[in-house]
């Protein structure tokens, strides 16, 4: 169900705590990302480039960062016209990254001061400014090139700030003379096994293409490179900038074993294919009893991992935690009456899809008919950051998980403020989770343990957690059939097993259609899926859910 409540949230796969993950690719003149962190979108403000008490003139700083701006947002001609030199600059700008396959880089601003570098006052005046930044760019299927630059700027004679134009500010080593060339060094990866040691190829299965290349970095094996200085007339080598990969994989190497299941695998892969309807979207299959990850499959396959990387609201499936919290707490019982109004206001207006409402509703059927209004009501019987306490303790949220490849590992902060806290009860506010995270918080839901999981076997488990009380446990499963046996997830009804469920319907921003999303459970299996502007989970992420539970009726050996 939806809600009135639309706060900003991050781009899809870009914010919370996050270990290194999937990149969408794209040219830096569409693409770049001016951040004060990796990944983080850099704020209106004065931030890095405060002045002190005698500090540069603000003006200078605010001209700063608005070529910085204008340059990460691909506005090239916007950016040159703040230089003393538009044409060359826009010129220089477009040419830098030609051929270095550069997608989403991270600015990342210093501090301020006087002179044209490094703070050098002699070197200058104070009519001169220098503003360092450290650029990030990952270079397709290879790594990251970091280097430091900065901007000089100098006062104008009638006044105003311009930057200093200069090719070295795009790169020390970029001038007239000499620019940038990546090489490549293809590689064979590793050899790579499913659960019952047959090889797995992206040929065999689209969507792990992404996730094979993650492991064969992992064991030090792919695909090397270079960016290299050269000479503009000759072509002549100068120096190198950066050098990626290792070896490549040697004939006898031990292959490299993970916990797919070929038969989840291409079932994932087909529901997707047929229900997703060309959105983009994820799905996870993990084992309950031990958390190994069966299926990884995403739309489009081969890029951006969402099912493992992506960073989403969850919407309503999140009160999957939410009623763990609350059980826990004693804060109420399923059979407790909550009501469930047609409105609800803390500090902004909550409302259920479609505007329903069910005054008598207990707390069960709140939760299987998704009442948003009945769980905002109750967000003053929890602490401001007990959600977040139950989040990490009982289901792993947080923790690093080290799953045999750089993961999402979610985010359920303390809340800023009570309208914060009421969305985060319905799995909004700043809560950000993934596919992965979801399928985990099921099966630990329905055992009341927490397993972490995996894809390759072996791994270093750091995490720590604390069993969910039996009773606690078996409320919630119960609400999970119900949810599908009386509630929003019916699109499951009729398949064989034991099945629960919880949908979700999870707001982006506004004028954006919602994100939709299911979660099940069946036998030893739990499943969660996502579908980008979706509309609802029942309508979007059942299909695929239920598509997937059909074609694999029996549990993985």
């Amino acid at each position: 169900m939806t809600h009135t409540y639309r706060p900003p949230l991050p781009p899809t796969g870009r914010a919370g705590r996050r270990r290194p993950g999937g990149r969408a690719r794209a040219a830096v003149a569409a693409g770049v990302v001016l951040a004060v962190a990796a990944g983080v979108t850099y704020a209106v403000g004065p931030g890095p480039f405060a002045p002190g008490p005698a500090g540069p003139d603000p003006a200078a700083t605010a001209r700063a960062r608005a070529f910085l701006g204008e340059w990460a947002a691909g506005r090239l001609p916007e950016a040159a016209a703040l230089t003393s030199d538009p044409t060359e600059a826009e010129r220089v700008l477009r040419g830098f990254t030609e051929g270095l396959d550069i997608g989403d880089p991270a600015l990342t601003p210093g501090t301020a001061a006087f002179g044209t570098a490094g703070g050098d006052d002699e070197a200058g005046g104070r009519g001169e400014v220098f503003v360092p930044f450290t650029a990030k760019m990952p270079v397709g299927g290879l790594g990251t090139w970091t280097y430091e630059s900065g901007l000089p700027l100098r006062e104008q004679e009638g006044g105003g700030w311009k930057v200093d134009w200069r090719p070295s500010l795009v790169h020390p080593g970029l001038s007239t003379a000499q620019k940038f060339r990546l090489e490549r060094e293809d590689a064979p990866l590793a050899e790579i096994t499913d659960r019952e040691g047959e090889p797995l190829s992206g040929d065999g299965h689209p969507s792990l293409r992404p996730l094979l290349v993650r492991l064969s970095a992992a064991a030090g094996v792919g695909p090397r490179g270079a960016i290299r200085r050269i000479d503009r007339v000759t072509g002549e080598v100068t120096g190198t900038e950066v050098t990626f990969g290792q070896e490549g994989h040697r004939p006898g190497d031990e292959p490299v074993t993970t916990t797919i299941d070929p038969a989840w695998q291409t079932a994932a892969e087909e529901a997707l294919d047929v229900g997703a309807e060309g959105k983009n979207a994820a799905v996870v299959a993990l084992r309950v009893a031990d958390g190994e990850i069966l299926a990884v499959a995403n739309s489009p396959a081969g890029g951006f991992d969402r099912a493992v990387s992506g960073s989403y609201a969850p919407g309503s499936t999140f009160k999957i935690v939410t009623s763990a919290a609350l059980l826990l707490k004693g804060a109420v019982a399923p059979d407790d009456v909550v009501g469930c109004p047609r409105f609800r206001t803390v500090g902004k207006r909550f409302e259920n899809a479609g505007r329903s409402e069910h005054p008598g509703a207990t707390f069960r059927e709140a939760f299987a008919e998704s009442c948003n209004t009945a769980f905002v009501g109750l967000h003053d019987r929890l602490g401001d950051g007990e959600l977040g306490e139950v989040a990490e303790r009982y289901f792993g949220l947080g923790q690093a998980w080290h799953v045999g490849v750089p993961s999402y590992d979610g985010s359920v902060p303390v809340p800023r403020d009570g309208t914060e806290k009421a969305a985060s009860m319905i799995g909004q506010g700043r809560v950000l989770v993934s596919p992965l995270i979801m399928a985990s918080v099921t099966a630990t839901a329905v055992t009341g343990t927490f397993r972490r999981p995996s894809l390759t076997p072996g791994d270093e488990d750091t995490t720590r957690t604390t069993a969910l009380p039996g009773t606690v446990a078996g409320q919630l499963r119960e609400m999970m059939r119900d949810t599908v046996t009386e509630g929003t997830a019916s699109v499951l009804t009729g398949l064989p097993g034991d099945i629960g469920a919880k949908t979700g319907t999870a707001e982006v921003a506004e004028g954006v259609p919602d994100n939709g999303w299911l979660v099940a459970h069946r036998g030893d299996v739990a499943v969660a899926c996502v579908v980008e502007q979706g509309v609802s989970g029942a309508a979007s992420a059942g299909p695929v859910v239920r598509a997937l539970l059909r074609s694999v009726p029996a549990d993985p050996s």
